[in-house]
């Protein structure tokens, strides 16, 4: 069974299928803030939503980041060991080069089990 949550003009921000979580890209609203900055803010997100459909950041399965600015790569992961705890550490893919709208320095998309 396909559940979809948070409907917006051109997406859902949520889908589950079965016991496994899809999280469309999460971008920070405050463009201003640094890569790490950003990061942070996309993480707060990410808890309310995975909390909303049932789920934790400990139950993430799979984590792709897109970066436009590669050379910021080392604040990113700054930010990401401060937000997980290595027992929890999902597989992770990050891809620099990204075309992402202006300001935007990070988009992350997920996986996670329920």
């Amino acid at each position: 069974m396909i559940t979809r949550h948070i409907q917006g003009k051109i997406h859902h921000r949520i889908v589950e299928h079965g016991d496994t979580i899809y999280i469309g890209g999460l971008v920070a609203s405050d463009k201003s803030k640094d890569m790490k900055g950003q990061a942070e803010e996309i993480f707060g997100k990410l808890e309310d939503l995975l909390a909303q459909a049932g789920s934790s950041k400990d139950k993430l399965l799979s984590v792709t980041i897109y970066s436009a600015a590669f050379d910021q790569k080392d604040a990113f992961n700054a930010a990401w060991t401060e937000w997980l705890s290595p027992e929890s550490f999902p597989v992770r893919a990050y891809i620099g080069g990204a075309e992402l709208s202006k300001g935007t320095l990070v988009e992350i998309t997920t996986i996670a089990a329920k």
